[in-house]
């Protein structure tokens, strides 16, 4: 049996020498199925190294005929919108993170001269695709969507919105390994680096056990434990004196009871300062160690991540703050330009920084300076 690394060498071979084959021909040139055939394509389209068209496949459109199709006239004038333009947004929420992205996204539509179009969706990749389809039966010129990327359902759902004729804006998600080559824009936060912030803040404030704290059901919790370990390599910091916790949601099943029982953990570990994904987390961590006689930030100093309701916890809460309304500014001018600029306008993946945010239940007030 030919290996798919074989297959796929004869299919590029074809390609160079005819510049198109058909799905059909193919299938019976390699003496395999129409489904093999598919994959194969779909595996070389994810590489970049080929573009499916209906029924077959051709060689991906070089820059350089990009530029010759601009010379003669074809590119649009760039960062002019239409009056009118209408902008679809698929958001998972509408609730604690998401509105002020969507503000954002809503006011620089509005300012264009254009107007936004939500669709809430539930972080499910069958509804986020129904929620586009209902987006593109409206007939809107270009999209923001912030797609459930996880699992074969969301790769497929990546791949999709990869195949749209109207331009595609991720907004805080970015294709996996599996698609490195798929050719979408991106406005993200850089959340690992957020971790990165808390950690030197809690280190430079002299704590050397530490902890952080994810909510399991986040799609955030990835990137923060991800940046968290990071920093704390490079700080040097001891990996037997972190904890890495992973806990359900505030206010979920059985939440007080993992609360009380992490608490237990982190006083017989010693650790004396936590990063706490997100902010209702936090408030609630704060209210059990309360009941427990743990005072904050005296015997545990905490930062949390968002920063949504942070200044009205008892303590206020230091916290690390994603730029959520710049970012849903940033993600409607990536969007807008795509539709200004079809010709060779390259993809563009932009991440915005967070900043810190210092209130008391660090205990920076203490050290002054450290802040």
């Amino acid at each position: 049996m030919m290996l798919a690394s074989e297959r796929h060498g004869i299919i590029l071979a074809e390609l160079r020498q005819r510049g198109t084959v058909r799905l059909s021909d193919l299938a019976v040139r390699l003496g395999v199925s129409a489904v093999t055939v598919r994959r194969d394509v779909t595996e070389l389209e994810d590489q970049g190294l080929l573009a499916r068209v209906h029924g077959g496949a051709t060689l991906p459109r070089s820059r350089a005929g990009q530029q010759k199709n601009n010379r003669n006239g074809v590119r649009p004038s760039a960062g002019v919108v239409a009056p009118g333009t209408l902008v679809g947004m698929v958001a998972p929420s509408v609730e604690y993170y998401w509105p002020p992205v969507i503000q954002g996204a809503q006011t620089t539509v509005a300012a264009a001269g254009g107007r936004l179009i939500l669709r809430p969706s539930s972080y499910d990749p069958a509804e986020d695709r129904r929620q586009v389809g209902n987006l593109l039966d409206r007939g809107v010129h270009t999209l923001l969507i912030a797609p459930t990327t996880n699992g074969r359902a969301g790769t497929e759902l990546l791949r999709w919105l990869g195949s749209l004729a109207v331009p595609v804006v991720l907004v805080e998600r970015l294709p996996p390994q599996e698609l490195p080559m798929l050719g979408l824009d991106a406005a993200t936060t850089a959340h690992a680096l957020g971790a990165g912030l808390a950690l030197r803040h809690l280190m430079s404030l002299g704590h050397r056990r530490v902890g952080l704290v994810t909510s399991r059901s986040s799609p955030t919790r990835d990137a923060l434990r991800r940046g968290w370990r990071e920093a704390g390599s490079s700080l040097g910091l001891d990996p037997g004196h972190t904890a890495d916790l992973d806990v359900p949601p505030y206010g979920s099943a059985g939440w007080p009871h993992a609360y009380d029982e992490m608490l237990t953990r982190l006083r017989a570990e010693g650790v004396t300062a936590l990063l706490v994904h997100s902010d209702r987390e936090a408030i609630g961590l704060i209210a059990l160690a309360r009941h427990r006689g743990i005072t904050v930030p005296g015997d545990l100093a905490i930062v949390t991540y968002d920063d949504e309701v942070a200044a009205a916890s008892d303590p206020p809460l230091t916290a690390v703050c994603p730029q959520k309304h710049r970012l849903g500014v940033l993600a409607a001018e990536l969007a807008l330009a795509r539709v200004a600029d079809r010709g060779d306008r390259p993809v563009h993946r932009v991440q915005l920084w967070p900043t810190l945010v210092v209130r008391e239940s660090c205990g920076a007030h203490a050290i002054p300076g450290a802040c």
